[in-house]
């Protein structure tokens, strides 16, 4: 479509309300405390980080009326856009704390500049002709596209790489504006309901109080997100349900008003919240939420760039941004707050916001609409017929692999010998890290620090550990850790007990392992573990830590070859893989001190950061004496 015609259209509304919906529900909500997840800097830092999102837009929101600069609203959304995108690109590199804030503060102010400024001069994109149409299509096919499977499941950075470039659409559509009508003549919807502005407020706050506790409680739980948005068709489902919601809120706003639609989406969003109390119903909470969110969210937009009766641009500016500074950043952290506390919507708190929302539909019900209270008493009595026809009984979601192989390290008494605890600021960082913190700790149902370690430490050992090795090690501990005095459990593997255990050691890793592994091939041998080095003791050390899997007769060797990913080099050939720390065309005692001490990441060669230095070096000088170069990576 040519942009003469978008533009004669209107569609460029749509178009720029669906990427701001894309932005903040897929980016700000998302991506980005995904990315802070694999740099580390989540768990005591997430609130500040978070904090400072929030900051960032309310005090936009509550500016952006206020300031002259940049009166034009196409160039101000155009700035938005900016700021966002910069925002999104910039999470794709890696943020140290300060700059994950810093990044927090600018996602927070783009976003509130944005919305204010989009909602307020909304009709510039979408003209006077089906103005409310072209705002529900726009929320409804936001929503869609963030439920698009691929696009839900991507990786954090390739999210807000999409993000940017979605900002960077939005651009491109901000200055394709259109002549609006003159602002007497633009249709508001039925004009013998006036709501107080304050009600308006309140109930959007309740609403988005309860969208957010239920998502956050949905998105932490996985009884509950596996009956909700968990795989392709549900996703699929919800995105749709959106949609047909949107179109829906735009039906209810032109006939019954804005009332109704607050109505329709808390009576809804109660539902789903009910619901969610039981695992066994969350698939029907996963019909009714969607439905909640899209109607409000319609309205939401709608109100004050179309309903309201503001009499200026500069009145509904105002209005704008005390809705999404009070509603929209204060009801959003109310209801995040509210799941991490209780990790449930209290049934009580359902009635409350119930309760204030209900109260502008009162104001036009009680004005003789006997019809609306004859529908609102067909749909209490619909919800609650479906209400009683769920099973009664909460049907657990099948654990999975990892689920039940935590529960085998529990019930063989792992922790007896094994913590889960990397000891900060010690010798335990380096050779078992990174660390955790507190929180994350505290997080774990129940924790399993350990009560002694008489082995390895076990809280990051799927970064370590192929599964393959783990496997071995459970069949056979000493024929592939030397002197391990652990037992053998291949008992465990006459059923599934044993793949499960594997399943859940191999999962036991955090997502600062890449700036571990980083420190990991930064260390080099120290200078007195040289000069105390034997090469005669390299033989001795090969044969009882290396010879199972590097002689071309080794019993690991010959027992797993054809589970290896890739075959251990037979070191009398003198073919070695080289690590990523060591140039590949030197022999170095270095280069092989790296590989003993460390292993290979993403391999099944494992380290061995138990032996003590000097060992290390007597191994890595014998080899170098007696192998040939490493071979050349293609």
């Amino acid at each position: 479509m040519s942009q003469g015609r978008l533009r004669a259209l209107g569609m460029q509304g749509a178009g720029l309300i669906a990427v701001t919906y894309v932005y903040f529900l897929i980016f700000a909500q998302f991506a980005f405390i995904h990315r802070l997840d694999a740099l580390g800097i989540a768990g005591a830092h997430l609130k500040s980080v978070m904090a400072a999102m929030a900051v960032g837009g309310i005090v936009l929101s509550l500016l952006a009326p206020r300031v002259t600069l940049l009166p034009s609203g196409p160039r101000r959304l155009q700035l938005a856009f900016g700021v966002c995108a910069v925002a999104a690109f910039v999470t794709i590199s890696p943020l140290t704390v300060a700059s994950a804030i810093a990044v927090s503060l600018l996602i927070g102010a783009g976003l509130g500049l944005l919305t204010v400024t989009l909602v307020t001069n909304v009709r510039s994109w979408t003209g006077d002709r089906n103005a409310l149409l072209k705002v529900g299509l726009g929320t409804g096919v936001g929503y869609l596209l963030c439920n698009v499977p691929s696009f839900f499941t991507a990786a954090a950075q390739l999210q807000s790489a999409i993000a940017g470039i979605f900002c960077l659409f939005g651009i491109l559509l901000a200055s394709m504006t259109v002549e609006p009508l003159p602002e007497t003549q633009v249709d508001s919807g039925p004009a013998s309901i006036t709501i107080p502005f304050a009600l308006v407020v309140a109930s959007f706050t309740a609403l988005i109080w309860l969208d957010s506790g239920a998502f956050f409680i949905i998105q932490n739980t996985a009884s509950l997100k596996v009956g909700t948005w968990q795989g392709s068709a549900h996703l699929w489902s919800n995105g749709f349900i959106h949609l047909g919601a949107a179109l829906f809120s735009v039906f209810l706003l032109r006939r019954r008003g804005l009332p109704t639609v607050l109505a329709a989406a808390v009576g809804s969003l109660a539902f789903a919240c009910i619901l969610l109390l039981d695992p066994a119903r969350a698939v029907t909470a996963s019909v009714f939420y969607p439905i909640g969110v899209s109607l409000y969210s319609v309205a939401m937009v709608a109100y004050p760039s179309l309903l309201s009766s503001a009499a200026s641009t500069a009145q509904r500016a105002r209005q704008a941004g005390w809705i999404y500074a009070i509603a929209g950043w204060t009801g959003s952290a109310l209801g995040i707050g509210m799941g991490q506390n209780l990790r449930y919507v209290p049934p009580a708190f359902v009635v409350v916001a119930a309760a204030v929302v209900l109260l502008p539909a009162l104001f036009g019900l009680f004005r003789g609409r006997s019809r609306e209270l004859t529908l609102t008493a067909i749909v209490l009595l619909i919800a609650f017929v479906v209400y009683r026809m769920q099973p009664s009984a909460p049907v657990a979601a099948s654990p999975t692999a990892e689920e039940r192989g935590r529960l085998v390290y529990i019930s063989e008494g792992c922790i007896h010998c094994h913590s889960q605890y990397v000891r900060p600021n010690t010798a335990d960082v380096l050779m078992w890290g990174p660390v955790e913190s507190l929180d994350e700790l505290h997080q774990q149902r129940p924790p399993l620090i350990g009560n002694r370690r008489q082995g390895p430490d076990l809280s990051q050992v799927g970064a370590r550990r192929s599964a393959l090795w783990l496997k071995m090690h459970l069949f056979d501990p000493k024929e592939v850790s030397g002197a391990s005095i652990m037992p053998s459990y291949a008992l465990l593997f006459h059923g599934q007990r044993g793949n499960d255990l594997v399943a859940y050691l191999a999962s036991l890793r955090g997502p600062a392992n890449q700036e571990h592994i980083a420190d990991e091939q930064r260390w080099h041998l120290p200078a007195e573990a040289m000069a105390s080095a034997n090469p005669a003791d390299g033989p001795k050390l090969y044969n009882r830590y290396c010879a199972t899997c590097h002689n071309a007769d080794g019993r690991s060797r010959l027992k797993w070859q054809s589970e290896f990913s890739e075959s251990p080099a037979i070191l009398s050939s003198g073919i070695l893989r080289a690590s990523q720390s060591a140039a590949p065309q030197s022999a170095s005692i270095d280069h092989f001190a790296q590989i003993i001490k460390f292993g290979i990441p993403d391999s099944d060669m494992a380290g061995h950061e138990y032996l003590s230095d000097k060992d290390v070096a007597s191994l890595s000088s014998w080899l170098a004496q007696n192998t040939g170069q490493p071979a050349k990576r293609q």
